[in-house]
């Protein structure tokens, strides 16, 4: 995805602390965290794990993969190659680690650089898009990318836009990288003008999960 500089280093920096996030290596004190504030990114986790039914012998790519945990779990369940990208270099070195430490490592494929600038080889029948679209600036192009290269149905996150916890998010945002929030009537205006076969919105706590089927 085409992000700042501002964005890239921010999440480069990050990487460690996002991983432990999904993890096993959190302290006691991190995992009452997790478990109070980051509820809208273990229901994403669930519901794109349990979307990408059934995913034996299928093709997944992870954009935004950041250290790998969607498409691991997908290569353990069966998945015959995933592609994972990712703009910030800290994030993809854990994801090649965490990979090779499941035993994944010859089918998870994860890549530096930008998904908007780079070639993507062939379709997947399934594509992730999570916690990225927080950050891109031109979401009509990114969408319909995305879609371009989706054989049945791809998964996005969008952030709530409204309220006291979105305009916390977007303080503590300001002098870290760009961020962009959405509501509902955004979104069903976006994925109607992609050219989708198909789409749902639903809200998971403080994000949108949006699952879309192609024409």
């Amino acid at each position: 995805m085409t992000v700042t500089r501002r964005t890239s280093d921010f999440f480069d920096s990050y990487a460690h602390d996002f991983d432990a996030i999904y993890g096993n290596k959190n302290t006691p004190f991190n995992r009452v965290v997790n478990h109070l504030f980051r509820k809208s990114m273990r229901l994403r986790y669930a519901k794109t794990i349990e979307g990408c039914y059934p995913v034996e012998g299928k093709r997944v790519i992870d954009i935004g993969c950041g250290p790998g945990h969607f498409g691991i779990a997908l290569a353990r369940k069966g998945a015959s190659y995933v592609r994972g990208l990712d703009f910030a270099e800290g994030m993809i070195n854990i994801a090649r680690s965490n990979a090779k430490a499941a035993g994944v490592d010859k089918v998870c494929d994860f890549m530096l650089g930008d998904f908007m600038k780079d070639p993507i080889p062939g379709r997947f029948d399934y594509a992730i898009v999570m916690g990225v679209m927080d950050y891109i600036s031109e979401p009509e192009k990114a969408v319909e990318k995305v879609l371009s290269i989706t054989g049945s149905k791809a998964f996005f996150s969008f952030p709530v836009d409204g309220g006291m916890l979105a305009w916390q998010r977007k303080l503590r945002y300001k002098k870290r990288c760009e961020l962009y929030m959405y509501t509902r009537e955004r979104l069903h205006a976006l994925f109607s003008s992609a050219g989708c076969g198909s789409f749902e919105v639903e809200k998971i706590s403080r994000d949108f999960f949006v699952t879309a089927v192609p024409k």
